[in-house]
């Protein structure tokens, strides 16, 4: 479980997160929607331990993050916008190099299988030949390799086909279902919000979201 209390995070005088709050249990999808500067990002950043909160509280199954920063950091699973990945590498290359940084330790075949799962079987491809949304599939596998108990996904589809799109949010909920994730999802699209998340939490003071929620909701 997840509990955000309180949390306040500026970058000089410019206020990102204000008295921002919210909870979410095990096995949620939850969508974090909210106009661009609303403090998505800065939020996942704090999420994964990569960024600290001026002030709040965080706690992930109920142990402080601050006492437990380092013992969070190990069941924390994160994909920033940005693609982070070796171009130069073939994909197994790639699960392999990243495999050695985490602290669960896969055979190849687990490797193999954890992306055949997300439907990228081109385990032994250049990177730099693959496609934009088999780029982000791989992206997402790497972020799994260490079996995440909390998921954090920051635009994991932007850019990407539609069929990448929708084998990657088919590919969540099932694993969401089946290992008890706690996933927290951002993107601007809200049919794929829709679609994918169990409920949503609505991040800075524009109305727009909210009142566009309200209409998928009725």
């Amino acid at each position: 479980m997840l509990e955000v209390n309180s949390v306040n995070k500026s970058y000089g005088k410019r206020h990102v997160l204000t008295d921002f709050s919210m909870s979410a249990e095990q096995g949620e999808i939850i969508g974090l929607v909210g106009e661009n500067g609303a403090g998505k990002s800065t939020l996942l950043k704090i999420l994964a331990t990569l960024s600290k909160p001026d002030s709040g509280e965080l706690y992930l199954n109920g142990k402080p993050y601050k006492k437990y920063f380092k013992a969070h950091r190990t069941v924390i699973g994160y994909v920033p916008q940005d693609i982070a990945i070796w171009e130069d590498l073939t994909v197994i290359e790639n699960m392999k190099f990243f495999q050695k940084l985490s602290p669960a330790k896969k055979s190849v075949h687990e490797l193999k299988t954890l992306l055949n799962d997300i439907q990228l079987d081109r385990h032994d491809t250049k990177v730099s030949k693959l496609s934009g949304g088999m780029k982000r599939k791989l992206n997402l596998a790497i972020s799994l390799i260490n079996n995440p108990e909390f998921l954090l996904l920051d635009e994991p589809t932007a850019g990407i086909d539609l069929k990448s799109r929708i084998e990657i949010g088919e590919f969540l909920k099932t694993h969401a279902k089946n290992n008890d994730t706690l996933i927290i999802y951002t993107s601007h699209d809200m049919n794929e919000i829709k679609d994918l998340c169990d409920r949503v939490v609505i991040i800075g003071k524009d109305s727009f979201y909210k009142d566009l929620l309200a209409e998928y909701i009725k």
